[in-house]
């Protein structure tokens, strides 16, 4: 499944390009994830999310590229559910470009995955990614803002806590809405139309 979501970040292509560099600085902005190790150009962390009552923690691990000529970072990861046997692997490649207000983020996912979230289809996935990365974006603009001069440098490291579960269900409710509407709809107007058919047939 491929998926392609752009973001608006208030930075130059520079200082934005620089921040990027830093995982241990931009993994805390992606929702229901925590970067336990951070080794060169390799990682392992942690993703949590909810499905309803239903809680799922993936563990896993990535790699990172970067061009930079093109400023572009692309990433490789895979994780397993610690519980269960679903298993998500995708490819990301994130490219910075100057844009209106800052640097345009174009990311592109190829995201292959198994277990209870497989069931939800395209669309929900695409909405569920498209809030996701909202929210991404929308915490790493608070982290460039509170950023001072030459605060774009390598973070001290921290403990790594457990990360808060990330409602996949909430997100991909109105979708479900929407799909449950016309079906919906449909059994409505059955009814309608029989109602009628019958009050003309006593009549």
């Amino acid at each position: 499944m491929q998926l392609d979501h752009t973001f608006t970040v208030p930075a130059d292509p520079d200082d934005a390009w620089k921040l990027f560099h830093d995982l241990g600085r931009v993994a805390p902005c992606m929702p229901g994830a925590v970067l336990d190790t951070l080794e060169g150009d390799s990682f392992t962390g942690r993703v949590k999310v909810k499905i309803g009552a239903v809680q799922m923690s993936y563990r896993g691990e990535g790699t990172v590229t970067r061009d930079e000529a093109a400023r572009s970072m692309h990433l490789g990861l895979s994780g397993s559910e610690t519980r269960g046997a679903g298993t998500a692997s995708a490819t990301v490649t994130a490219t910075l470009t100057a844009g209106p207000g800052g640097t345009r983020v174009r990311v592109r996912t190829d995201l292959d995955i198994t277990g209870r979230p497989a069931q939800f289809g395209r669309g929900i996935m695409t909405e569920v990614g498209d809030r996701l990365v909202q929210q991404f974006a929308d915490r790493l603009e608070d982290l460039l803002r509170n950023s001072g001069p030459g605060s774009t440098g390598p973070a001290p490291a921290a403990p790594a806590g457990e990360p808060e579960a990330v409602d996949l269900g909430a997100a991909a409710l109105p979708v479900l809405l929407r799909k449950a509407a016309v079906p919906a709809a449909a059994v409505l107007l059955t009814v309608v139309l029989v109602r009628v058919v019958r009050r003309r047939s006593r009549g």
